[in-house]
């Protein structure tokens, strides 16, 4: 059947699927609504009923992205409340980005579509739940300020990984790391000194 008459019974998730596995195998320069047609076995036009532009995919495969890393990190833990659950969420963070290292870049890396409601509500589900470990974890704290750190530090860890500045060779070697790192900042900060006196 010509693509230009064959419909498709789910284009938007057919399109989605196309644009990771299109993600996976060369990385985001080879990402575009006409590859995604491509490799959906669509006609060029079909993606443009649901994604207006690349950015627009970009961003729904990014919101997908941010519920599967979410999945992932309440399996870790479901509502850490020590430095050791905080530990293993972080470790779960980082293996997700290495298991899907194209993926992690551009839920990170890629220009999106603000307006994007799938990919703000989605991305809220991540925020939230580390603004809950840091009030679980850290009681009386600035949760804003806090939350910015943690992210800081777990998301800086993932890129290092990711990079090769960090040996990333097996999951064991890796979470060792990332626990060591998490725990070395939150058993030492209490001891510092916030201001000369």
């Amino acid at each position: 059947m010509p693509q230009a008459t064959y419909h498709h019974g789910d284009l938007r998730a057919a399109c989605l699927r196309a644009a990771r596995e299109l993600l996976e195998e060369d990385g985001s320069a080879a990402l575009s609504l006409r590859a995604v047609a491509r490799r959906a076995g669509v006609s060029a036009t079909a993606p443009y009923r649901h994604f207006a532009d690349r950015d627009a995919l970009v961003s729904a495969v990014a919101a997908e992205g941010y519920r599967e890393l979410a999945t992932n990190l309440a399996k870790a833990h479901p509502s850490p409340t020590t430095v050791d659950d905080l530990a293993a969420v972080a470790v779960a963070y980082v293996q997700f980005a290495l298991d899907h290292p194209a993926l992690f870049r551009a839920m990170f890396a890629e220009p999106c579509d603000p307006t994007s409601e799938e990919r703000v509500a989605a991305t809220a589900v991540i925020s939230e739940y580390v603004q809950n470990i840091v009030r679980g974890a850290f009681p009386g704290s600035d949760v804003g300020a806090l939350s910015t750190t943690v992210w800081a530090l777990v998301h800086g860890l993932a890129f290092l990984h990711l990079d090769g500045k960090l040996d990333a060779s097996a999951p064991e070697i890796v979470a060792r790391q990332v626990r060591a790192a998490v725990t070395a900042l939150f058993t030492t900060a209490p001891a510092l000194r916030t201001s000369a006196t």
